[in-house]
């Protein structure tokens, strides 16, 4: 049976496991293709080859849409990376996820376990479990 709030569902229920990443010097166009081949919305610019404490900022879809009609093809991700970047864990709650979200006006979190990101969960994922839970 499905929990009847979003106080009673836990961001790992719900959230994508895995984050993709790039660095600053990536080129927007690399990005979009990133996104769209693994068909997601959200791109993590980080330092270093991995994903780690030292990430910096997100690139979302419409980070990349904001930044086409300005020669965004040649812009780099770090040049582009709006969207504010914050961290929820595991096994917060959804509602506190769908609060942090709708405060800052952002669509994307990444979950992160101790100080290692694990996943992502967007705005759809809240929405996918209202329709479904």
């Amino acid at each position: 049976m499905s929990p009847a709030s979003l106080s009673d569902s836990r961001v790992s229920e719900v959230m994508r496991h895995g984050v993709l990443t790039c660095q600053p010097e990536t080129p927007l166009e690399v990005v979009a293709r990133m996104m769209s081949e693994h068909r997601v919305h959200s791109v993590v610019v980080s330092n270093l080859d991995g994903v780690s404490e030292s990430a910096w900022g997100i690139v979302s879809d419409v980070d990349v849409l904001r930044a086409a009609p300005e020669g965004g093809r040649d812009r780099a991700a770090g040049e582009i990376a709006g969207t504010e970047l914050l961290t929820v864990a595991p096994d917060e709650t959804l509602e506190h996820a769908a609060q942090l979200m709708a405060e800052h006006e952002i669509t994307h979190l990444v979950v992160v376990s101790g100080d290692k990101p694990v996943g992502v969960i967007s705005s759809l994922d809240v929405a996918a479990w209202m329709a479904y839970a």
